[in-house]
């Protein structure tokens, strides 16, 4: 596993040490608005999902990494790929999920869209994967910009069995495999 820099942020492996981040980011109503994840509520869960994402670091070399930033040193949130080979979303199974979690006061200053664009270019370029996905609440317009400006498309609309619509993102490596 590797990590990553870019001007303003470091993207690394998340570790047990980013338990009280991860604690922040799942118990906030906010940030967990738009997807179906309910609210954790000790470190303990905290730990649980640290472990879970540790794991894909070992089955799939890639999962999602913390967000610091680098003025500051603080945990932020997390970005990245995920093999998504243990559920089905959308009649799909075993593709890499582009994904992205930010603290509330850390929105609106374009580190979602750098972290984004750092994950997005180690994926082609770097891995070589045919192709990357993401889905999104249709509602979730913020979440759809980041994902439109780091060259996702729409590709589809579809219904969760909560009710809920949502939409398919994709893009194709033009680099090929």
């Amino acid at each position: 596993m590797t990590s990553l820099e870019t001007p303003r942020l470091l993207l690394r492996e998340i570790t047990l040490a980013d338990a009280p981040g991860i604690l922040a980011l799942d118990s906030d109503p906010r940030v967990l608005r738009y997807v179906p994840n309910r609210p954790i509520a000790t470190l303990e869960e905290a730990a649980k999902i640290i472990h879970y994402i540790r794991q894909q670091y070992e089955r799939n070399g890639i999962g999602r990494w913390a967000v610091v930033r680098l003025d500051t040193q603080e945990f932020i949130g997390w970005c990245g790929l995920k093999l998504v080979d243990d559920s089905e979303v959308n009649g799909r199974t075993n593709y890499h999920d582009i994904g992205y979690r930010l603290l509330p006061h850390h929105w609106d200053q374009g580190f979602s869209s750098e972290a984004a664009g750092a994950t997005m270019r180690y994926g082609l370029e770097i891995m070589k994967l045919p192709e990357i996905n993401a889905t999104v609440r249709r509602e979730n317009t913020a979440s759809r910009n980041i994902l439109e400006k780091v060259g996702l498309h729409l590709q589809e609309e579809f219904t969760e069995p909560d009710g809920n619509l949502w939409c398919w993102y994709g893009i194709r490596n033009a680099q090929g495999q």
